[in-house]
């Protein structure tokens, strides 16, 4: 399973290097950004969970399963969100020229 899914990576990253455009979700309609709500920090439709909280238990190698399990507010695609959103927040980020 485990090299089913390298090679999925690989090919997706060889997609992305060969300039083809892949379908990305629409975030906004599940990523909110409210002043009065956990101190303007992106959060997943509404909700007083945060894209950050989200992306640090999938970094913690949570599954879905228990992602949702702990979060029962959420779905699958909230999760999918959460990453499109973090993905087009690095790709927007300044780089610096290397000297």
């Amino acid at each position: 399973m485990k090299e089913d899914r390298r090679g999925d990576a690989q090919r997706s990253l060889t997609e992305l290097e060969s300039g083809r455009n892949l379908q990305t979700m629409d975030y906004r309609k599940y990523i909110t950004i409210e002043p009065d709500k956990r101190g303007g920090k992106p959060c997943v439709r509404g909700l007083r969970i945060t894209v950050y909280e989200v992306l640090e238990y999938l970094a913690s190698d949570m599954t879905e399963e228990e992602i949702l399990a702990d979060l029962p507010d959420l779905t699958h695609e909230d999760l999918k969100a959460c990453i499109a959103f973090a993905a087009d927040r690095e790709r927007k980020l300044m780089t610096v020229p290397a000297a």
